[in-house]
């Protein structure tokens, strides 16, 4: 079992930046892939970036998104600079089964409860 918390989220301006963190416990956490997605109001939740033997972003963060980790702290970061309204959303870490990233949900096997980013323009 992995246990993962977000934190870091809250209301920002277009243009500002916010840096996300997400503490994994119960497990080695340095042979698991972890990634970030998003859901936006009324949208399914969508990729938005992954870091284990590789890292690659979703196209609509790219460049504007970095995703790092520490694995001596067990934590993973999304630091997000030039942020839009259109960021805004609940983020989630997610930790996958092997250090293997993906882009899709059935990637990953365990999940966060999230944490709320809102872009005021």
């Amino acid at each position: 079992q992995v246990q993962l918390v977000e934190s870091g989220g809250g209301l920002v301006q277009a243009g500002d930046s916010l840096r996300l963190s997400c503490a994994a416990s119960g497990r080695t956490f340095s042979n698991l892939a972890m990634a970030w997605f998003r859901r936006g109001p009324g949208k399914e939740r969508e990729f938005v970036g992954a870091i284990g033997a590789w890292r690659y972003y979703a196209d609509s963060v790219k460049g504007r998104f970095t995703i790092s980790r520490d694995n001596a702290k067990n934590t993973v970061y999304l630091q997000m600079n030039s942020l839009k309204p259109e960021d805004t959303a609940v983020y989630y870490c997610a930790a996958g089964r092997t250090v293997v990233p993906g882009d899709v949900e059935t990637k990953y096997d365990y999940w966060g409860q999230g944490t709320q980013v809102t872009v005021s323009s």
